[in-house]
Formats: C-alpha cells, structure tokens, sequence
C-alpha cells in the first residue's frame, strides 16, 4: 500500500496538483468518479456492461482508488488500517452466523 500511495503522490506532486487537493475537493472528487464508475453499469444488467465496458470500468475505478488514496493522505489516514479495522466493525454488525447468504442490513438481522 505504502509504494502504491507514494506512486500516486510522485504523480501529483510532478505536476504540482497538492495545491488543489484539499479534503472537500477530493471528497467531491471521489464522488464524481464514483458516479462515472456507476454510468458504465446504466441501462445494463451487470453482465452487458462487464462485457461491453470492462475497460472503461477499469479506468473508472482507478480514478475511485486514486482519489481514496489522495484523500486518505490528505487526512492523515493509514488506508490498510482503516480498511482493517472496518472489517472489524463490519464482523460485529454481520456476525457469520445471522448474516451468512444474507442481504439484510444488520439492523434487520
């Protein structure tokens, strides 16, 4: 994770782009992306737009990472521990047992 944010970071600082990378904007950024990640799926089932949009997914959702990456730097966040320690929370609102081949939200579990 360390040498993929510093990768990001070499990028952006070549280009002296931190300037424009406060947290509201990356946020918004990261928002914006996102949706041009779900614009790939519009009007198609899943599988069609795997199918005819792979690429374009790609890209989108390397842009999605990029941006999470950039805002997680800005904030002081270590992404792997954040990560982590979601995954932790998540185990205590889904615990295996009531939450296994489930797709209710755990306050309905």
């Amino acid at each position: 994770m360390k040498e993929l944010t510093e990768k990001v970071l070499q990028f952006r600082n070549e280009r002296n782009w931190s300037q424009f990378h406060n947290p509201k904007d990356l946020a918004i950024s990261l928002t914006l992306e996102a949706s041009e990640l779900l614009e790939n799926f519009q009007w198609k089932t899943s599988e069609e737009a795997i199918e005819e949009r792979m690429s374009d997914i790609k890209d989108e959702l390397a842009d999605v990472i990029i941006y999470s990456i950039l805002l997680s730097n800005e904030l002081g966040i270590d992404p792997k521990e954040a990560i982590l320690q979601k995954i932790k929370k998540n185990e205590l609102k889904y615990p295996v047992d009531k939450a296994f081949n489930s797709k209710k939200k755990y306050t309905e579990l």
